[in-house]
């Protein structure tokens, strides 16, 4: 009987691992250098393009470009008088407001009249580097009918679930702008210190965790009263953030070490890393809050982990330095930017 219920586990257990593959079934190239995909939850997917396309590339779930926005605008027009003529900007990443309506892009600096000293990736506040700007898309429009100025070198944008806030990492000023989306103005800088990059905000609307760095540690913001407390230790050069769907865990791909943190945020220690590949850099976790789905930088990969045991399931190859990766939850496809100038969408 023992013996049975052993090949009966291991049966299950390989018959199961068996489905957890997930295969390449598109790849959409064009005039594009993606640097990272977002899913609006809408289904549309917007690519922003840096400053090697000045564009946000925009498309269905039919894998169709519906539209190609570039990153020029006249900030006169939305109120900065000291700026005239037009500016480019260099979009790097987005968040959606939770209904869709918005996305929120961040644009790495600014060129045009009055931008002479653009921010850089090995930066500090004393360089005193130009601020650059947050853009407001319309999705039903898909233009540009705002912008905001923040910090220098903004990088990862987050949105509050409760659609009240926006989150902009900004590198070079080494801190996080809050802007307030009632009023469309930043209402707070907080200083995190050397690099922040990754946000991720729980379901409650509570707690905003950023991901610094230039440190060990990710720094939890109290959103009901803007205080700083930290967690310490997790790993040398925090860089983009996952959290599960109950608020359990926190999920930290780890620059310094090319590895993934898993942390108890009831104890907010690290329970588990893991290797999956050669700098790993972004990663999404899917609906459910059963797997991640990680870009593998260096190894021109991605990589399907499970989040019980953080067990790596499946790896597929990519184009050259994935660098981006959005979900879909309705077609249960995983996006992947690579920066060679193609997206790759794999069906899980």
């Amino acid at each position: 009987m023992r013996k049975q219920l052993i090949f009966l586990i291991l049966f299950i257990n390989i018959f199961v691992s068996n489905n957890y593959a997930f295969d390449l079934i598109k790849k959409i190239s064009g005039q594009i250098s993606p640097k990272s995909v977002v899913h609006s939850g809408n289904g549309l997917f917007f690519a922003q393009n840096m400053m090697y396309r000045h564009t946000v590339t925009v498309y269905d779930r039919n894998f169709n470009l519906v539209k190609t926005i570039p990153d020029r605008v006249k900030l006169k027009d939305f109120g900065y008088n000291s700026y005239s003529g037009s500016y480019q900007g260099a979009p790097v990443e987005t968040a959606f407001s939770h209904e869709g309506k918005y996305a929120w892009v961040s644009n790495y600096h600014m060129t045009g009249s009055g931008f002479n000293n653009p921010g850089h990736d090995k930066c500090t506040p004393k360089n005193k580097n130009d601020i650059s700007f947050l853009y407001q898309i319309d999705t039903t429009s898909l233009s540009i009918d705002n912008v905001i100025k923040v910090g220098s070198v903004p990088k990862y944008v987050a949105v509050s679930p409760d659609n009240k806030y926006v989150f902009v990492t900004n590198w070079c000023t080494w801190d996080v702008s809050i802007v307030s989306t009632a009023n469309n103005e930043v209402i707070k800088s907080i200083y995190l210190g050397r690099y922040p990059r990754g946000i991720v905000v729980d379901s409650k609307s509570e707690k905003a965790y950023i991901a610094v760095m230039g440190s060990y540690d990710i720094a939890v913001l109290n959103i009901n009263n803007w205080k700083v407390e930290w967690i310490k230790g997790v790993g040398r050069s925090p860089r983009h953030l996952n959290i599960d769907p109950n608020d359990r865990f926190l999920y930290a791909t780890l620059n310094g070490e090319g590895k993934i943190a898993k942390i108890d945020l009831s104890t907010r220690q690290v329970v588990s890393k893991i290797k999956t590949g050669n700098a790993p850099r972004s990663m999404i976790i899917s609906d459910d809050g059963l797997y991640l789905y990680v870009v593998n930088y260096k190894s021109d990969t991605v990589s399907k982990v499970r989040t019980l045991d953080m067990k790596v399931l499946d790896e597929k190859p990519t184009a050259h330095h994935p660098i981006g990766i959005t979900y879909d939850p309705q077609k249960k496809q995983v996006w992947v930017a690579c920066y060679a100038g193609v997206i790759m969408v794999f069906q899980d």
